[in-house]
C-alpha cells in the first residue's frame, strides 16, 4: 500500500519516548502498583502497558461514560485508568475470579481516590454477566481475560452497550503469532478478529497498542 511507509516500527528509544508524552506519565502510584505486580513474577505480564492505561483514561473520558465494565481486574492497573475517566457519579463494575489478585486492587483503588467509583464482582464472568439487566445500559467494556471465553463475553455484552457505546478487547496480535495461529489462543483470537471484522452490528478497528487492541463500536 502506499502509505505502508507511514507505520512506523518502533525502536527502544520510539518507545520510551512514547510512554513520557502522556499526561499521566509521571504517577506514582501507578508506578508503584505495576512494581508490585511485576514482583509476581511472570504473572506480573499480565498487566497493560502504561501507555493503554493513558489511552483508556482519555478514551472513556471523551466517550463521556457513566457506566463501565471491565473483565478480568488482576491487581487493578486498568481499572484505575477506566475510573479515572468515568464521568462524574460514574460507576465502573470489575469481574474477576482471584480474591488474592483484587485484593491488591483494592488497596490501589482506594490510594488513587476511585474506590467509590468500582464494584468488585468475585466469580466467573459469565455469570456475573448473566446476572445483569439485559438492557443496553453500559458506554464502555474493557474484555482481558481467559481468551477461549472472549467470543461469549462478546456475545453477552453486545446487548447491554448503548448505542455508540465501545468494547475493547486486549491481547488481540499474540505476540505476533496471529499471523500464524501456533497457539490455542491466537487460533481462538484470529476466529474472533474475522468474526468482529464481518459482524453487522458493530465497526471494529485493530489498533497496535500493547499486545493489539481491538475496539468494536456498537451501531
Amino acid at each position: 500500500m502506499p502509505t505502508d511507509h507511514k507505520t512506523l516500527a518502533l525502536t527502544p528509544e520510539h518507545f520510551a519516548y512514547i510512554r513520557r508524552c502522556h499526561s499521566f506519565s509521571d504517577d506514582p502510584i501507578l508506578d508503584e502498583l505495576a512494581a508490585v505486580t511485576s514482583e509476581l513474577g511472570d504473572i506480573g505480564g499480565m498487566q497493560i502497558p502504561p501507555e493503554q492505561g493513558a489511552f483508556f483514561t482519555v478514551l472513556v473520558g471523551a466517550l463521556g461514560a457513566r457506566h463501565a465494565i471491565e473483565i478480568g481486574t488482576f491487581t487493578g492497573y486498568s481499572s484505575i485508568c477506566i475510573a479515572r475517566g468515568l464521568a462524574p457519579e460514574g460507576r465502573l463494575i470489575c469481574c474477576d475470579i482471584s480474591r488474592e489478585w483484587t485484593d491488591i486492587a483494592r488497596r490501589y483503588w482506594e490510594r488513587a481516590d476511585v474506590a467509590d467509583r468500582i464494584e468488585l464482582r468475585l466469580g466467573p464472568a459469565l455469570d456475573t454477566l448473566d446476572a445483569l439487566p439485559d438492557e443496553p445500559v453500559f458506554d464502555f467494556a474493557f474484555v482481558d481475560a481467559d481468551k477461549p471465553a472472549y467470543e461469549a463475553y462478546y456475545e453477552k455484552l453486545l446487548p447491554r452497550m448503548r448505542e455508540g457505546g465501545l468494547i475493547a478487547f486486549d491481547n488481540m496480535l499474540q505476540a505476533g503469532r496471529i499471523i500464524h495461529p501456533d497457539t490455542e489462543n491466537a487460533r481462538i483470537l484470529n476466529q474472533l478478529n474475522q468474526k468482529l471484522s464481518r459482524d453487522p452490528r458493530i465497526a471494529c478497528t485493530l489498533l497496535p497498542i500493547g499486545d493489539g487492541l481491538t475496539l468494536c463500536r456498537k451501531l
